[in-house]
């Protein structure tokens, strides 16, 4: 019995060699078509939506008040820890997969299967996340043309519409939302695109970028210029005071902060998409540390100056909506209608990226676990015409459509924050642990400051877990359950690695093979 026991620890252990890895991305059918500016506007595509255009406005209203830009510097130290240490795996290992790779390699099989499900949150329910948010700018957009869609179709099922922190009311009556019928189509009109290939999709994704970062300037610039004419007033108004007293149950004070830290935190897993295209990158060594890094710091000063320019103009309460850059345009005054609108159209431009990359991300990540054969092998399946996942790409683009028609967008974003933040301290820990196993590793990038950075960012990220909801943890530890079974119910029976098999070569969905007990093929996993 202790045996039989042992055999399965082992199993659940065993790793990928280093150069197992590297030989695997040789092998790969997907294209290399993206360059260092591509990989940056990748990551800036994803960054630059999800947190200031969807989830600032509820992060302030209910947590943290004018102090939400304390909350992003606390996200952005945690980023940063956890981005050194992408920057130093993908430059070591640049394969598609991202951290579920990683985890192969220096954690083991089980771990690198719990962190393809924290990525599932961290990707598929944060592209439903912003896919929701879209949804809010797009009618907020079309109600300023006299468009109006069907309240009850704009919103989570069985949830009251609020606008202004209040409940809408329509003939007397507060209006319950059915479905969300934008966010639900979008879904599959990326994933529509994605299906035609990431050339394509990156060339949409750069005139994206450009495109939200001009806008993000513009509302900048005029609003600054709006607080700045009237500064005293509006401080005394909505920065007074700054950090509200604290209610408990982490609303304001530093409590709320902190708790809002851990809702504005997937705003920055932009950068991690990057490390998800090593397959597609033309010289990964050189240029994916140049797109994780520096989308990062690009973001984070974009990120200050939208938050006090949001805080400072209207009040924090009433920016409980999804789509609270809209709320602040339309108080810039009637003479500045025109701008407005053209603020909201790049909102809806720039979340259309976040959606776009977020899917991107998820799809690669199902493609590289059926090539391991963790997954049934029609997710690796490549279009013969378009060379992409396709049929990964359709399941994908439907589920996130799902979530994003039916589901409410505090609950989603709150899995989101805790599958990422899991998924940071796991990348942070297999740092440590391949430094140690694999110090002669030739390494493109090295974490400064080794082992204090690594450490930092398991910890930071650990903390920010702890602030959010019990209930969502709670439904968090049950979806971590039944990834487990799935793992026992197929991954492990199914895994190339167990059955000495190459990458690609996974039997047919139902069919057994005994795992190959060869104590070399797991000794020595560097070779």
């Amino acid at each position: 019995m202790s045996q039989a026991r042992s055999s399965v620890i082992e199993q659940m252990f065993a790793r990928k060699s280093v150069a197992q890895v590297q030989s695997e991305t040789a092998s790969s059918e997907l294209k290399r078509t993206l360059g260092r500016w591509n990989l940056l506007f990748l990551g800036v595509g994803c960054i630059i939506g999800a947190g200031i255009f969807v989830r600032t406005g509820s992060a302030a209203a209910l947590h943290a008040g004018p102090a939400v830009l304390l909350s992003f510097v606390v996200a952005g130290i945690v980023c940063a820890f956890a981005g050194l240490c992408y920057a130093e795996l993908s430059s070591t290992l640049p394969v598609s997969g991202s951290a579920y790779t990683y985890g192969y390699t220096a954690l083991g099989e089980f771990v690198a299967w719990t962190m393809g499900a924290l990525l599932l949150l961290e990707y598929g329910i944060s592209a439903s996340v912003v896919a929701v948010g879209w949804s809010g700018y797009v009618v907020s957009l079309l109600a300023d043309f006299g468009v109006h869609i069907p309240a009850q179709l704009t919103g989570p099922t069985g949830h009251p519409l609020m606008r202004d922190g209040l409940p809408v009311v329509i003939d007397g009556r507060p209006v319950t939302t059915i479905f969300n019928l934008p966010a639900f189509a979008i879904c599959l009109a990326l994933a529509a695109l994605l299906i035609r290939g990431v050339s394509e999709s990156a060339k949409v994704n750069n005139a994206i970028v450009a495109i939200k970062v001009s806008v993000l300037v513009a509302f900048i610039v005029v609003g600054g210029v709006i607080v700045l004419a009237h500064l005293g007033d509006f401080v005394a108004h909505n920065w007074s005071p700054f950090i509200p007293p604290n209610q408990g149950d982490g609303k304001f004070g530093i409590d709320g902060i902190m708790r809002g830290s851990s809702i504005v935190f997937f705003a920055y897993i932009g950068f991690e998409a990057v490390s998800t295209a090593g397959q597609e990158a033309r010289d990964p060594q050189r240029d994916m540390p140049f797109g994780i890094i520096g989308s990062l710091a690009v973001c984070t000063v974009l990120f200050m100056l939208v938050a006090a320019v949001m805080t400072l103009l209207v009040p924090y309460a009433s920016l409980n909506v999804p789509d609270p850059v809209a709320v602040v345009v339309d108080s810039f005054g009637a003479s500045w209608g025109w701008l407005a609108k053209l603020i909201k159209i790049g909102a809806i431009i720039g979340l259309t990226s976040v959606v776009l990359v977020l899917m991107y991300g998820q799809t690669r990540i199902f493609y590289t676990m059926s090539r391991d054969g963790l997954l049934p092998r029609v997710f690796a399946n490549v279009h013969s015409r378009f060379k992409t996942p396709h049929i990964n790409t359709a399941v994908v683009g439907a589920l996130t459509a799902i979530a994003a028609g039916f589901f409410d967008i505090n609950v989603l974003g709150d899995m989101t924050s805790v599958g990422t933040l899991a998924a940071f301290a796991i990348v942070c820990l297999s740092v440590i642990y391949l430094r140690r196993a694999a110090s002669a590793l030739p390494r493109g990038f090295s974490v400064p400051f080794y082992p204090i950075t690594p450490i930092l960012g398991i910890l930071s990220s650990s903390y920010l877990v702890t602030t959010v909801p019990w209930n969502v943890l709670a439904f968090f530890l049950w979806y971590l359950a039944g990834a487990v079974a799935l793992y026992f119910a197929y991954g492990i029976r199914h895994s190339n690695l167990q059955h000495g098999r190459p990458q690609d070569e996974a039997p047919e969905m139902g069919e057994y093979v005994a795992p190959v007990h060869d104590e070399s093929e797991n000794r020595g996993w560097i070779r």
